[in-house]
């Protein structure tokens, strides 16, 4: 089940769903009860250990 970013368009409050897919589509803010959200697109990071790939095929981090 995927964790979503959403910003809201009335308070401008950031916030996160976990949501299934079959969900309903309308999002409302928390904070102010808006439903003028936006998805905003998230940033992940993921971990790799033993210098290979990460399961999401992220490149382990390089030291300098």
């Amino acid at each position: 089940m995927p964790i979503y970013e959403y910003s809201c368009k009335k308070c401008e409050s950031k916030f996160e769903l976990l949501r299934h897919f079959s969900d309903a589509a309308e999002v409302t803010c928390p904070k102010c009860g808006g439903v003028e959200v936006e998805k905003v697109l998230s940033s992940f990071s993921c971990g790799g250990s033993s210098g290979g790939y990460g399961a999401m095929g992220c490149a382990p981090s390089v030291s300098s």
